[in-house]
């Protein structure tokens, strides 16, 4: 019962919040001011489908994250492999990986492993063999792409 209140309180706090900015805090707001924002963003989302984004970072952005990849590479007896820093899980237990196919830009891709050995993924299907894999700062991706705060 204190949950739904509490929640009502806060929709209406937030409702009151968003009237007051639209009435007069943003009339000094211009769609240039709007556009060097964007502009100025870590990072910019745009959807391609299947509940994916292409993310493309600033070059601050990924200084800020530390972004470093590594090659999918052929496993021994087939298959791939990635390194284990590169696998993701979405709150469904599927399987991820973020490639980059120019740039600073990055695109989450389902994969399926076979197993983990150690540090090393195997995987039975994902990128090809030499497509660059996310290894640091993937789950910072994931975040960012989910819209996820701290």
């Amino acid at each position: 019962m204190k949950s739904t209140q509490a929640t009502t309180a806060r929709r209406c706090m937030a409702g009151s919040l968003l009237t007051a900015l639209m009435v007069g805090g943003l009339a000094g707001c211009s769609l240039e001011t709007a556009e060097a924002t964007r502009v100025n963003e870590p990072a910019t989302l745009e959807d391609v489908g299947g509940g994916v984004s292409r993310i493309t970072l600033s070059a601050q952005g990924a200084e800020r994250l530390g972004v470093a990849t590594a090659p999918v590479e052929k496993a021994d007896g087939g298959g791939l492999t990635v390194p284990y820093s590169a696998l993701l899980y979405d709150a469904t237990g599927k399987t991820w990986v973020y490639v980059t196919p120019e740039p600073l830009v990055f695109v989450r891709q389902p994969v399926t492993v076979d197993r983990v050995d150690g540090e090393a993924v195997k995987l039975t299907s994902g990128p090809a063999v030499g497509t660059p894999v996310v290894i640091v700062g993937a789950s910072e991706l994931l975040g960012a792409e989910l819209d996820v705060e701290e």
